[in-house]
């Protein structure tokens, strides 16, 4: 089986905490590699002490020893960081139809050194009269906002 052909198979894994995009559209499938019946995954969570990590590891674990590997041996790695650039154009807008914001700008955004609330826009009207809440949402990657034109709340997926 070909590299390709396993990023297709571990592209049908959802995220466990956004069921909407895969894990490889999230960016935490670095690489892999196949000899024979073994193969080896890198994977980078997408911030340590991720919960959903360990759901991933055996979503992989699964998926590969069920279309035929062997040995599947999975290894995390921390460098580079992952990053929310990792995210594609496709994943950012399958988050925003599914009512999470995606984030707006690079994590070289330094924005917040300048004291000014951060623009978000709504996933649910587009507006940007919107104000955060909580700086954690459903989960720790996520802030919690509200749309005050709408008023509806809504996760924003953090620059990392």
């Amino acid at each position: 089986m070909s590299e390709a052909d396993i990023f297709t198979l571990l592209d049908a894994i959802p995220d466990p905490e956004i069921p909407v995009i895969s894990i490889v559209e999230l960016g935490v499938i670095r690489r892999v590699t196949s000899q024979d019946k073994t193969v080896e995954v890198t994977i980078t969570p997408t911030y340590s002490g991720c919960p959903a990590m360990k759901q991933m590891e055996d979503d992989v674990r699964k998926k590969l020893l069920e279309n035929g590997f062997e040995t599947v041996n999975i290894h995390m790695v921390y460098q580079p960081a992952w990053t929310t650039d990792w995210l594609g154009a496709e994943a950012k807008l399958k988050l925003q139809k599914y009512g999470i914001a995606p984030p707006e700008e690079s994590t070289s955004d330094k924005s917040f050194l300048s004291g000014k609330p951060k623009q978000v826009t709504c996933p649910h009207c587009k507006g940007r009269n919107t104000v955060l809440v909580s700086q954690f949402g459903s989960t720790a990657c996520k802030a919690l906002y509200k749309c005050q034109d709408c008023l509806e709340a809504f996760d924003y997926f953090k620059c990392i």
